[in-house]
C-alpha cells in the first residue's frame, strides 16, 4: 500500500497500488500521515521523494472507499475528510524538501498531494483532472494547495470544468516545476536531491516557514522588520556560521555529504 525507504539522506515514500491506480482510501490517508509524521523527526532524513508505483501517480479516491462515503452521517464525512486535510498539511509543513515524482495521471486528491509538495517533477505522459464537479462534489480539502500551485482564475475554470489538462499545461500554469522526458525522469529527480543536499537543514526548515509566512503579504515596515530579525538569527546560528565559514574556507559544509 505504501513503500517507504530511506538511503543517503533521502527518503522515498512510494503510493504501491498499482492495480488500484494507486487511488487513496482512509487507510492509505492513515499511512502517509504517520510516515510523514515519522520523517519529520528523523534527522537522518533530509528530504522527502513523493512517487507512485505502476502506471499512475495517483487517480484520486478508490472506489469502494467512496461506496462507503455515500454511507456515511455527516459527523463521518467530517471525520473522514479532516484525515486527508490534516495529511495534506502534514506533507505542506514538512520542515524538509519535498518533490513529487509525477510520471502518470493525476486525478482529483492526487493533485493535492503534487501541491502540497515543494517541486514537482513530470513527464509528458503526466495528465492532471480535478475531476469532483462530475461528481457532485467540491475539491475543498486540496484547495489551498492547488490554488496557491496555479492561482485562483485558472483553479475557477479547472475546478468548474473538471477538464482534463495535459502535461505541458500543468508546467504553464504551475502545477509542475520541471517537465521532461519520461527516460529523463530519474536524472532530473536526482539532479534536484544534489541540490537539495547541499544545503543546510535547519535553513531549510526556515525556508519554508518564511515562505509560509511571508507569501502574500504586502512588504510594509513589519514584514521588514520580521525579515530582517529573521536574517540575524540564523546569521547566528551553528548552521550559519559553520556555512559562512565553509564557503570562506573553499570547503564543504559539514551537512554535506562527500560525494555532494
Amino acid at each position: 500500500m505504501l513503500e517507504v525507504t530511506r538511503q543517503d539522506g533521502v527518503a522515498r515514500v512510494t503510493l504501491n497500488r498499482p492495480e488500484l491506480r494507486n487511488a487513496f482510501d482512509d487507510a492509505l490517508i492513515g499511512k502517509l500521515s504517520q510516515a510523514f509524521a515519522e520523517l519529520a523527526v528523523d534527522r537522518s532524513v533530509r528530504m522527502i521523494v513523493l512517487a507512485g508505483n505502476g502506471p499512475a501517480f495517483c487517480a484520486g479516491a478508490d472506489l469502494n472507499w467512496m461506496k462507503r462515503m455515500a454511507g456515511y452521517s455527516y459527523e463521518e464525512n467530517l471525520a473522514d475528510a479532516k484525515g486527508l486535510a490534516d495529511m495534506l498539511a502534514a506533507l505542506d509543513r514538512l520542515p524538509k524538501p519535498t518533490i513529487a515524482r509525477v510520471h502518470g495521471p493525476v486525478f482529483a486528491g492526487g493533485t493535492g498531494l503534487v501541491a502540497a509538495c515543494d517541486i514537482a517533477v513530470g513527464t509528458p505522459e503526466a495528465k492532471f483532472c480535478l475531476s469532483e464537479a462530475k461528481l457532485g462534489l467540491s475539491p475543498a480539502t486540496i484547495s489551498p494547495y492547488v490554488i496557491r500551485a496555479m492561482g485562483e482564475r485558472l483553479a475557477r475554470r479547472y475546478f468548474l470544468t473538471a477538464e482534463v489538462f495535459d502535461a505541458q499545461e500543468a508546467y504553464r500554469i504551475g502545477m509542475l516545476s520541471l517537465l521532461v522526458p519520461a527516460g529523463e525522469l530519474d536524472a532530473a529527480v536526482a539532479e534536484l536531491v544534489k541540490h537539495l543536499l547541499a544545503g543546510g537543514p535547519e535553513s531549510h526548515a526556515k525556508i519554508k516557514a518564511l515562505i509560509r509566512d511571508v507569501a502574500g503579504r504586502r512588504p510594509d515596515d513589519a514584514i521588514a522588520a520580521e525579515t530582517a530579525k529573521r536574517i540575524a538569527e540564523i546569521r547566528g546560528s551553528a548552521e550559519g556560521r559553520e556555512g559562512i565559514a565553509a564557503f570562506l574556507e573553499k570547503r564543504k559544509a559539514s551537512w554535506c555529504s562527500p560525494r555532494s
